[in-house]
Protein backbone atom coordinates (compact mmCIF):
# COMPACT_ATOMS: atom_id res chain seq x y z
CA UNK A 1 0.00 0.00 0.00
CA UNK A 2 2.80 2.33 0.72
CA UNK A 3 4.20 1.88 -2.71
CA UNK A 4 0.87 2.71 -4.30
CA UNK A 5 0.50 5.87 -2.20
CA UNK A 6 3.93 7.04 -3.15
CA UNK A 7 3.22 6.39 -6.79
CA UNK A 8 0.04 8.45 -6.60
CA UNK A 9 1.81 11.41 -5.07
CA UNK A 10 4.56 11.32 -7.59
CA UNK A 11 2.13 11.06 -10.49
CA UNK A 12 0.02 13.97 -9.26
CA UNK A 13 3.01 16.24 -9.05
CA UNK A 14 3.81 17.49 -12.49
CA UNK A 15 7.08 19.09 -13.21
CA UNK A 16 6.97 22.45 -14.98
CA UNK A 17 7.96 22.32 -18.58
CA UNK A 18 10.85 24.52 -19.43
CA UNK A 19 9.73 27.54 -21.47
CA UNK A 20 10.65 27.48 -25.09
CA UNK A 21 12.95 30.08 -26.55
CA UNK A 22 10.20 31.45 -28.79
CA UNK A 23 7.83 32.06 -25.89
CA UNK A 24 10.47 33.80 -23.81
CA UNK A 25 11.63 35.95 -26.70
CA UNK A 26 8.02 37.03 -27.40
CA UNK A 27 7.56 37.99 -23.77
CA UNK A 28 10.82 39.90 -23.79
CA UNK A 29 9.85 41.67 -27.01
CA UNK A 30 6.45 42.72 -25.64
CA UNK A 31 8.06 43.99 -22.46
CA UNK A 32 10.63 45.92 -24.49
CA UNK A 33 7.85 47.46 -26.62
CA UNK A 34 5.98 48.54 -23.50
CA UNK A 35 9.15 50.10 -22.08
CA UNK A 36 9.79 51.98 -25.34
CA UNK A 37 6.21 53.30 -25.37
CA UNK A 38 6.52 54.49 -21.79
CA UNK A 39 9.84 56.17 -22.58
CA UNK A 40 8.24 57.94 -25.56
CA UNK A 41 5.40 59.19 -23.37
CA UNK A 42 7.91 60.48 -20.83
CA UNK A 43 9.91 62.20 -23.60
CA UNK A 44 6.75 63.87 -24.95
CA UNK A 45 5.88 65.17 -21.49
CA UNK A 46 9.39 66.51 -21.03
CA UNK A 47 9.25 68.18 -24.45
CA UNK A 48 5.97 69.89 -23.52
CA UNK A 49 7.50 71.15 -20.28
CA UNK A 50 10.49 72.53 -22.18
CA UNK A 51 8.21 74.28 -24.68
CA UNK A 52 6.27 75.91 -21.84
CA UNK A 53 9.51 77.10 -20.25
CA UNK A 54 10.69 78.56 -23.55
CA UNK A 55 7.39 80.39 -24.01
CA UNK A 56 7.67 81.90 -20.57
CA UNK A 57 11.24 82.99 -21.22
CA UNK A 58 10.39 84.50 -24.62
CA UNK A 59 7.50 86.61 -23.34
CA UNK A 60 8.40 90.26 -23.07
CA UNK A 61 8.50 91.27 -19.45
CA UNK A 62 6.10 93.97 -18.45
CA UNK A 63 7.65 96.98 -16.91
CA UNK A 64 6.18 97.87 -13.59
CA UNK A 65 4.66 101.30 -13.66
CA UNK A 66 4.15 103.38 -10.62
CA UNK A 67 0.53 103.54 -9.67
CA UNK A 68 -0.80 107.01 -10.07
CA UNK A 69 -3.71 108.23 -8.09
CA UNK A 70 -6.99 108.67 -9.90
CA UNK A 71 -7.01 112.42 -9.41
CA UNK A 72 -3.53 112.82 -10.90
CA UNK A 73 -4.51 110.82 -13.98
CA UNK A 74 -7.67 112.93 -14.44
CA UNK A 75 -5.66 116.16 -14.22
CA UNK A 76 -3.20 114.75 -16.74
CA UNK A 77 -6.03 113.95 -19.20
CA UNK A 78 -7.68 117.36 -18.73
CA UNK A 79 -4.42 119.03 -19.70
CA UNK A 80 -4.46 117.10 -22.99
CA UNK A 81 -7.94 118.36 -23.96
CA UNK A 82 -8.04 121.06 -26.65
CA UNK A 83 -10.47 123.57 -25.19
CA UNK A 84 -12.47 125.84 -27.56
CA UNK A 85 -11.68 129.52 -27.67
CA UNK A 86 -14.12 132.25 -26.66
CA UNK A 87 -14.80 133.06 -30.32
CA UNK A 88 -15.66 129.39 -31.04
CA UNK A 89 -18.00 129.22 -28.03
CA UNK A 90 -19.94 132.29 -29.17
CA UNK A 91 -20.20 130.91 -32.72
CA UNK A 92 -21.47 127.48 -31.56
CA UNK A 93 -23.91 129.02 -29.08
CA UNK A 94 -25.47 131.27 -31.75
CA UNK A 95 -25.75 128.30 -34.15
CA UNK A 96 -27.52 126.25 -31.47
CA UNK A 97 -30.01 129.02 -30.64
CA UNK A 98 -30.83 129.56 -34.34
CA UNK A 99 -31.31 125.79 -34.78
CA UNK A 100 -33.74 125.64 -31.83
CA UNK A 101 -35.74 128.67 -33.06
CA UNK A 102 -35.99 127.24 -36.61
CA UNK A 103 -37.33 123.84 -35.51
CA UNK A 104 -39.66 125.39 -32.92
CA UNK A 105 -41.20 127.49 -35.70
CA UNK A 106 -41.32 124.48 -38.05
CA UNK A 107 -43.22 122.30 -35.59
CA UNK A 108 -45.52 125.20 -34.65
CA UNK A 109 -46.47 125.64 -38.31
CA UNK A 110 -47.14 121.90 -38.67
CA UNK A 111 -49.37 122.03 -35.60
CA UNK A 112 -51.31 125.01 -37.03
CA UNK A 113 -51.80 123.20 -40.34
CA UNK A 114 -53.08 120.07 -38.59
CA UNK A 115 -55.48 122.14 -36.49
CA UNK A 116 -56.74 123.89 -39.67
CA UNK A 117 -57.26 120.56 -41.43
CA UNK A 118 -59.10 119.17 -38.42
CA UNK A 119 -61.46 122.15 -38.32
CA UNK A 120 -62.20 121.83 -42.07
CA UNK A 121 -62.94 118.13 -41.93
Amino acid sequence: MKKEATKKTTTTKKAKKPATKKATTKKVETIQKEIKEKEQVVEIKEDKKEIKKEKKENKPKKEKKKKESWIKSVIKEVKLVKWPTRKDMVKYSIATIIFIIFFAGFFYLIELLMALLKSVI
